[in-house]
Parts: C-alpha cells; sequence; structure tokens
C-alpha cells in the first residue's frame, strides 16, 4: 500500500480523533492520526466525568488512546497540518515540514482554544486554581471559597451552578457582566456574594491561588477561581476547505456545525469533538469520535458498492437500461402500446365474426 494514500486522515489526536481512528482501524480501514501535540486540556492534572477513567492524567489517557490505534493496525504522526485541498483521490493534507498525504475522507479533530481574559496572573493559573467547568472541576473544589470572574452573559450561570458545590460564591463583576432583575433574585435567594469592580490581577503565593485583587479596590481571599473563557474552535484547516465556522447560540464562542453524525458542508469533510461541539466534555469528545468513524466508514461502503455494481454491470446496470429505454421507447417501453394494440385487434376480429 502506498505510505502516504488513506482512507481516512484524521487531523487531532485527542479523544475524539483517537476513538474515530480506532472505530475506523476496526472497521479495516486505513487511517493515519496527525496531531500537533497541543490538547485543550493539558494543564489540568486529570480527566474527569470519563467512566472507568476518572482523574487519569490527560496525558496518559492520549498514551493509551494511541497504543489502542495502533494495535489495530492505524497510524500515529506527530506533525502539525498547515493545509488541506481536494483532489480526484478525496484530499491532499500538507505538513509544517511538507510532508503530504492523500485521504478519501478527512476528518478534523482539532479542537478549540480557550480565550483567556487579559488580567495579571490568570493564565498562570489555568487548570490549577482557576477552572472552567463544575462538572470537571467541582468535586476536587467542592465547600472552597470559590470566586466566579465576570466575562460574559454567562457568568451569572456559571456562579449559579458553582453555587451546588460550595456555600461560599463570590462573583466578581469585572465591569464586564451587568445582571438583570431577575439574576440578581437568583443571585440574592442563593446567597451568592457580588462584587463590582475591575479585576486587576490573579494572586498567587508558590504556584497556589490565593485570590483576586480589584483595579480599585481591597483584595479578595480565594481558593479557587471559576473563569468563563471565550471557546474558539481551531479551525483554520476547515476553513481553507470551504467550511465557515459560526458563531456558537450561547454566544460562548464560534463552533464549525455539522449533522448529527460529524458531515459537514462539504463533502467529503467531517469534524468531531469541541471544534463542532465546544460545551463537549472528553467522554462526549470521544462519543462523538465513534459516531462520526463509524459515519464515515458507511460512507465508504456506499461509495464502494456503487462502484462496484459500475465495475460488474457496466453500460448494462439496470440503471443504464432503463435511462436507454426511456430516452429510445419513452413510454412504450412499458408495453402500453402493445397492449393496445393487443386490445384492438381482439376487438376487431370479434366484430368480423359477428358481422359474418
Amino acid at each position: 500500500m502506498d505510505s502516504t494514500r488513506y482512507d481516512v486522515v484524521i487531523i487531532g489526536g485527542g479523544a475524539a480523533g483517537l476513538s474515530a481512528a480506532t472505530t475506523l482501524a476496526r472497521a479495516l480501514r486505513s487511517v493515519l492520526v496527525i496531531d500537533s501535540g497541543t490538547p485543550r486540556n493539558a494543564p489540568a492534572a486529570g480527566v474527569h466525568g470519563y467512566l472507568s477513567r476518572d482523574g487519569m492524567n490527560p496525558r496518559e489517557l492520549l498514551t493509551i488512546g494511541r497504543s489502542e490505534v495502533l494495535s489495530y493496525g492505524g497510524t500515529v504522526l506527530d506533525g502539525e497540518a498547515v493545509s488541506a485541498r481536494r483532489t480526484p483521490y478525496g484530499f491532499e493534507v500538507v505538513l509544517g515540514d511538507t510532508r503530504r498525504f492523500s485521504a478519501r475522507r478527512l476528518l478534523v479533530t482539532t479542537g478549540l482554544t480557550d480565550e483567556l481574559p487579559p488580567i495579571d496572573g490568570l493564565r498562570e493559573q489555568w487548570g490549577k486554581g482557576v477552572v472552567h467547568c463544575p462538572y470537571c472541576h467541582g468535586w476536587e473544589i467542592r465547600g472552597q471559597r470559590i470566586g466566579v470572574l465576570g466575562t460574559g452573559p454567562l457568568s451569572v450561570h456559571q456562579a449559579l451552578l458553582f453555587r451546588q458545590w460550595s456555600r461560599d460564591i463570590t462573583l466578581f463583576l469585572n465591569d464586564t457582566v451587568e445582571p438583570t432583575i431577575e439574576e440578581w433574585d437568583k443571585l440574592a435567594a442563593r446567597s451568592v456574594t457580588v462584587v463590582d469592580g475591575a479585576v486587576a490581577s490573579v494572586d498567587a503565593v508558590d504556584g497556589v491561588l490565593t485570590g483576586l485583587t480589584l483595579r480599585q479596590g481591597p483584595s479578595f481571599d480565594l481558593q479557587a477561581l471559576a473563569v468563563g473563557t471565550r471557546m474558539e474552535a481551531r479551525s483554520a484547516l476547515l476553513e481553507s476547505l470551504g467550511v465557515s465556522s459560526q458563531v456558537h447560540p450561547s454566544g460562548a464562542g464560534r463552533f464549525i456545525e455539522t449533522d448529527a453524525m460529524g458531515a459537514t458542508a462539504v463533502r467529503g469533510v467531517y469534524a468531531a469533538g469541541n471544534v463542532s461541539n465546544i460545551m463537549a466534555q472528553v467522554i462526549t469528545a470521544a462519543a462523538e469520535g465513534v459516531m462520526t468513524g463509524a459515519r464515515i466508514n458507511a460512507d465508504l461502503i456506499e461509495e464502494e458498492s456503487r462502484r462496484a455494481v459500475e465495475g460488474h454491470f457496466g453500460p448494462f446496470a439496470a440503471a443504464s437500461e432503463a435511462a436507454v429505454s426511456k430516452i429510445v421507447l419513452g413510454h412504450r417501453r412499458h408495453g402500453l402500446d402493445d397492449l393496445q394494440k393487443t386490445a384492438d385487434m381482439g376487438t376487431t376480429t370479434t366484430a368480423q365474426r359477428e358481422s359474418a
């Protein structure tokens, strides 16, 4: 087999990409995973909400996933895909080191980028004292003094969510959030403290979060800080193929729109995981990878079956014969004229007999 040609090339080696690759490899497909080694959850200490893998280091999960792909004959390659284009074979993907690979189908699972507010000390605590998802990190910070940094219209919702894990929640409006009257009522009813004013810095001692300081005001002691990021799909490769990103209905970022099985608006191009579902946790992304991998395999089977029919029957396939008959005979291809002539002949013969 040509080592640069595959049934499917997958761009992105996270949970979605590796799960899709495993599904396709088990379906006896030649599959290549190209991974840049920049998973979204790299700063986190553990993966949560993943049955049988709860608390596992994200890198360890991916290492196990890679080994499973390889065990079924798939290929995993470290590298960065910088461009892709359609070809007569399907698609060509070009890496940053100029290597080229061809695929009949293309699956993009590049994930997303979390855009953080430009506040001193915030990025250094990302994935440590600064978290974003209560279902990913809530248990680990349960009962602690938790701050919620106002970043947009979903910040009030985030504060109310984290209230489930702690009674001590403070929402910092950060000159960004303006709660509605209904939201003020909810915050008050749930005993969420609200602090006005812009945040100047996120504070830490020896790498451990200690709180935050307002630009014109005091510092606040905190044990954890929740931040709603702007989630931007890593969609450059898809957009070069004509697949445009869309603003998410929640306003929380941009994503690639697909159908329920991962197909994009461009034929032969698929997406799964956070690039198309910005709210997906790791286990959700993995499930979407499995589903999209199965969809791609079914698509390839349909193509192969169609070509097999064409190769077996050639110009005498049923569809071809029907088309030719329609052109040559028109409605007479159904034998209606012959039936009418037979009927007319029968009527004439009867009349002749009666006259005789």
